[in-house]
């Protein structure tokens, strides 16, 4: 089955209202430290639905809802988390060991209209996750490729690869801002602009100022707060780089708001998670998954009660595990629960219009 392509435009304005709050208060941040690299994620939210999927290398595909959509072919597997339909993912890990997450950033502006072809603000998360393998390919595809000017929903990004490279991508005045590397005092990110969290840094003990680590919940807060743990993390003390990462994360938790917990290990590319509902840790190899498109693409719901290595629970990917998914998840959200019902099976369908190319 096709997508209905005339469905598109309905369907653009329904991606970009998607996550307007749903990120307002994540927390992510890189931990690089002799052999280790690791990447921490709080998704902080009203619902817990989600599945982890595994996407496929290879794949034919056109940018969902633009008037100039972009076209690529996957170079790359990727596991993403995704809570508003597959290719929409909110963060993932590639197998070349690119990691990116999403964060609510009220002062973002994205590109207008120019010759690039576009994508949706959280395609964007899988063009990069299925194009790039370093910091520096996803910086450089903003001659490629921008985020249209109708995604209302404005994010920013933190992206980090199997280097240790590590970089915040914000949309300011219309252009790509980034910090990268020695650009970085430290690689956090939260809900305010990297420039504006770096100043409030600097006011602090340990980083320059006189005040005390705040323990608030408030995005600068945060920051500050995951800033000094990364700061004081010492792999002599026998504590591994994940553990260290979750309580990092548990630091900066909003309590039944923080839906997900993950900890990529992007050296290992081992992807280790926790939720709200099932707080035992469960995780991933990358390296245990078939990437060919040539095969069914594989995914398991966040909300089953599993441990250890999910492996052998992802489950082959259907149009009906989309649809539930759509329908639950915009269902219990207020600005989108009045979507029509023929919008809703076009997200749901979309996917399809994908083609593998092996």
């Amino acid at each position: 089955m096709k997508l209905d392509r005339s469905l598109i435009p309905a369907l653009c304005i329904t991606c970009i209202f998607m996550i307007p709050h749903a990120v307002q208060t994540c927390t992510s941040f890189c931990l690089h430290n002799d052999d280790e690299v690791v990447f921490g994620k709080n998704y902080d939210w009203s619902l817990d639905d989600g599945i982890l999927i595994v996407n496929k290398r290879n794949m034919s595909k056109t940018a969902m809802g633009e008037d100039h959509p972009a076209h690529w072919t996957s170079t790359y597997g990727s596991v993403t988390f995704n809570q508003y339909g597959r290719e929409l993912p909110l963060g993932g890990m590639n197998e070349a060991g690119l990691v990116i997450e999403t964060m609510w950033l009220t002062e973002t502006e994205y590109p207008v209209a120019d010759s690039r072809p576009a994508v949706s603000n959280l395609q964007w998360v899988q063009y990069q996750l299925d194009n790039s393998s370093t910091v520096e390919e996803v910086i450089a595809s903003d001659t490629l490729v921008r985020i249209g000017p109708g995604s209302v929903a404005k994010t920013h990004y933190l992206v980090s690869d199997r280097s240790g490279s590590c970089a915040s991508i914000e949309f300011v005045d219309g252009k790509l801002v980034y910090h990268k590397n020695g650009m970085m005092h430290v690689k956090t990110l939260t809900n305010s602009t990297y420039s504006e969290s770096i100043q409030f840094l600097h006011q602090h003990k340990g980083f320059g100022g006189s005040l005390p680590i705040p323990q608030d919940a408030h995005s600068l807060g945060r920051f500050v707060r995951a800033s000094d743990m990364l700061k004081a993390y010492d792999s002599k003390n026998g504590e591994s780089a994940v553990d260290y990462a979750f309580s990092i994360l548990a630091s900066a938790a909003q309590g039944e708001w923080t839906q997900w917990s993950i900890v990529y290990d992007i050296r290992d590319l081992r992807i280790h998670f926790r939720t709200l509902g099932h707080p035992d840790v469960r995780y991933v190899d990358l390296d245990s998954l078939d990437f060919s498109c040539a095969t069914e693409v594989r995914v398991v719901n966040l909300n089953v009660d599993l441990a250890g290595d999910i492996l052998h629970s992802l489950e082959d990917y259907a149009t009906t595990v989309n649809l539930d998914l759509v329908l639950s998840t915009f269902g219990q959200t207020d600005f989108l629960k009045d979507v029509p019902e023929d919008v809703l099976q076009a997200i749901a369908r979309y996917p399809e219009s994908t083609t593998c190319t092996e």
